[in-house]
């Protein structure tokens, strides 16, 4: 009688329905690694799967794989080369999978989900669904007011809502917020109307709610110098803004004062990832297609000239050597992207070493950084003459000018030039899972949710009051209470928190 009543044991499960437990979860590749290491029953053969498959771990892992949005739009020859690559271990191809995914997006961390922004003189950061800031406050694109000039330290935004806050973009002058619901705030300088505010051309100092985009869900947003780019949930994009070079995507040069569709793209399948420069747009559509248009100055566009296209056109080198890119970062002067095998691209402008090919020459299109051939890179990100690459093992590599000591090498004299990726051995003690570079400052996040910064903090960029710059990366705290928040206002007076 009592049998009837003891406890079931995992081990006694089936192991179809172990399989599923699994793989229907939102288990992470490091999960399922440590349940294989910890669990005989999870690591060893029970007959239930290929003997190609070394665990139930690892099934798990491969069904968890089939069924990631990135490996389902990969083409069968990129998903084998993508395995041989990771050593024919699904764990390994599902780490870069989630990698690459939480690179653009909320990144998980043993603290909690983090997103980390910066813009030129300033920083935005997710985290615990909150969404704070810190640096100069232009035109109000801190979000704290207009008695707001700069806040010597991560301090909370009030976004006029009571949804989370999951995506956030920061430029120049102006910046945008996405909460979960798919709603679009943005605050900043809209006298070019790049906040998307029809109604008003002077700066929206606290985070507006975008009218135009209201029923139309949005899951990222890319911030230009004069324009911004929206991407729904149905892969459509809208800009607004200045159009002078034809940056809006809409076959002319006529500004558009609110969010409005590009139709032109419609024709290319769904758009799952959006990038801006200065005056210029990519898009990544699901093919693993890029689309760019806006400005040619500096080969941004990647069609080998540098003439301004008016509307979306693919760059055809990715296309005919049959390559899948999965992300795509625009710099000031040149682009960085990557592919579903990990290999990373660089084009543009080669000044200071930016293209990370050994010399300052501009490359027209696309060329593969072969230097970083033998490292399975999991996020890319440009800024002004700089380039930093996240690699698998949480290492990050930059390359380009040292100036202000953003590139992350505190060896190197403020107006030096990394010519070739170079580890940042000042971040070996931890590992990366998220960075982002602004003017003069660079920003990272650990997979322990630590906020490290280093570079230029002239503007408190880096969330430090006392400090002028950082050579080496700096730890960033959050003001988790308001009493405890400085800003600094109009007349240069320490006063209390607009928030």
């Amino acid at each position: 009688m009592a049998d009837r009543y003891r406890s079931l044991s995992i081990e006694d499960l089936p192991s179809h329905l172990i399989v599923e437990i699994l793989s229907s979860g939102r288990l992470s590749a490091f999960d399922l690694v440590c349940l294989e290491l910890t669990s005989r029953t999870f690591g060893g053969n029970q007959g239930f799967y290929p003997l190609k498959l070394r665990s139930l771990v690892d099934f798990a892992a491969f069904q968890l794989c089939k069924s990631h949005s990135i490996y389902a739009r990969m083409p069968a020859s990129a998903q084998k080369e993508l395995f041989d690559r990771c050593r024919e271990n699904w764990k390994q191809v599902l780490r870069f999978l989630q990698s690459v995914e939480q690179s653009s997006d909320l990144v998980e961390t043993s603290a909690g989900n983090m997103k980390i922004t910066a813009g030129k003189y300033h920083t935005l950061l997710i985290s615990a669904s909150s969404v704070y800031s810190c640096g100069s406050s232009i035109c109000g694109v801190l979000g704290h007011g207009p008695e707001t000039t700069q806040c010597v330290a991560f301090t909370r935004i009030n976004i006029p809502t009571s949804a989370p806050v999951v995506y956030v973009s920061a430029s120049q002058n102006h910046a945008a917020f996405i909460t979960q619901s798919g709603e679009v705030y943005t605050s900043g300088d809209n006298s070019c109307f790049c906040c998307g505010h029809k109604d008003t051309g002077r700066p929206i100092f606290k985070p507006r709610l975008v009218e135009a985009l209201q029923g139309v869900p949005c899951k990222q947003v890319a911030t230009g110098l004069s324009f911004t780019m929206f991407l729904t949930r149905q892969g459509h994009v809208y800009t607004c803004g200045t159009n002078t070079y034809g940056q809006l995507g809409h076959g002319d040069t006529l500004d558009r004062p609110t969010p409005t569709l590009v139709r032109g793209l419609e024709a290319f399948g769904s758009v799952v990832q959006i990038a801006a420069g200065p005056n210029y747009a990519l898009v990544l559509t699901d093919d693993g297609t890029i689309h760019s248009f806006g400005s040619g100055t500096n080969f941004c566009l990647g069609h080998g000239e540098q003439h301004n296209e008016h509307q979306p056109r693919a760059i055809q080198k990715f296309r005919r050597k049959g390559i899948h890119v999965v992300r795509v970062s625009a710099g000031d002067e040149h682009v960085v992207a990557l592919d579903s095998s990990g290999f990373v691209y660089t084009w543009g402008k080669g000044y200071c070493g930016a293209l990370g090919h050994g010399d300052e020459i501009d490359k027209t299109t696309p060329e593969l950084l072969s230097s970083l051939k033998s490292h399975l890179a999991v996020q890319i990100c440009a800024s002004k003459r700089k380039t930093f690459v996240l690699v698998e093992a949480g290492s990050v590599y930059g390359f380009g000018w040292t100036g202000f000591g953003s590139l992350g090498f505190p060896d190197l004299g403020p107006s030096e030039k990394v010519m070739r990726p170079r580890i940042l051995d000042s971040l070996r003690a931890h590992h990366i899972s998220q960075i982002s570079t602004g003017l003069y400052h660079t920003v990272v996040v650990t997979n322990r949710g630590q906020i490290l910064g280093f570079g230029d903090n002239e503007r408190a960029q880096l969330g430090h009051d006392t400090l002028r710059g950082c050579p080496e990366p700096t730890e960033i705290f959050i003001q988790e209470t308001v009493e405890e928040v400085d800003i600094v206002s109009e007349s240069g007076r320490l006063s209390g928190p607009t928030i």
